[in-house]
């Protein structure tokens, strides 16, 4: 299969930024879309020269860098906008899981950062997501002394609640929800981080302040509001559900204001 391949190339974050276009050929239909990418790299790298840009004739030396790590669906890094659509063309699965034989042969496929003010762009296709980090430690944790795990009877739960918190507990913080939302919302990754520790028992410690910390730290970090268009919920590559959202809601306006 061969493929034309239009890709976002920024130098740092004051840069602009600007497509370039790629020609690439003899890809196999099992070839994964980051192994294709390898497989780029690789071929800029034995060219050793610079591909002409298709804006004002500008060049950007080197491989293109993109983000990845475990490479199984597992760790949310492969954060890539491709034909419009957080992580392709497919659905419930992330870059690393996407394969080309999900394209047509000779076809253009357009490939971009995640676009929001709360991902900067680091280089190419990395943008940094600190900002998740930062929204999980206003409040994304429990501060008790679990000590060593205790017996499974210990602390009855409802199944349908461990259920729902293990549903919740599935967001591996990719981003997907955030690019494609219109708002550049943070609204499905928050939810389902509270989801996860609201619905259980050990979770209710903090659950005062909680959903407050986190929408406040969400909201300073330059993320939009949730207009429930449900665009997270289609693109999430692990099936979270604005269902989680609704829980964060309540969770909010049932916490009284922080102490």
């Amino acid at each position: 299969m061969n493929f034309t391949l239009k890709i976002w190339r920024q130098k740092n974050a004051k840069d602009k930024g600007h497509f370039e276009k790629y020609q690439i050929k003899d890809i196999t239909p099992d070839t994964s879309f980051l192994e294709m990418l390898d497989i780029l790299n690789d071929q800029l790298i034995r060219e050793g020269i610079n591909p002409v840009a298709v804006n004002k004739g500008c060049h950007s030396s080197g491989p293109v860098a993109f983000d990845h790590d475990c490479r199984e669906g597992i760790c949310g890094m492969c954060s890539l906008y491709i034909n419009g659509r957080a992580h392709g063309p497919d659905d419930d699965v992330t870059t690393c899981q996407l394969f080309m034989r999900r394209f047509k042969d000779g076809e253009t496929i357009t490939v971009e950062p995640w676009r929001s003010a709360g991902f900067p762009v680091i280089k190419d296709l990395v943008v940094n997501r600190h900002a998740f980090d930062e929204i999980m430690q206003a409040g994304g944790f429990i501060s008790i002394n679990a000590g060593s795990a205790p017996d499974a009877n210990a602390i009855p739960i409802p199944k349908k609640n461990a259920d729902l918190s293990m549903d919740a507990s599935a967001c591996i913080g990719c981003g997907a929800c955030v690019a494609s939302c219109k708002n550049g919302s943070a609204m499905l990754f928050v939810s389902a981080r509270v989801s996860a520790l609201s619905l259980l028992p050990q979770g209710k410690v903090e659950s005062k302040t909680r959903a407050r910390k986190m929408v406040a730290k969400m909201d300073e970090l330059g993320f939009g509001a949730c207009t429930n268009t449900r665009a997270c919920e289609m693109e999430c590559p692990k099936g979270i559900t604005v269902s989680n959202i609704a829980r964060l809601n309540r969770e909010f306006l049932t916490s009284g204001k922080e102490k």
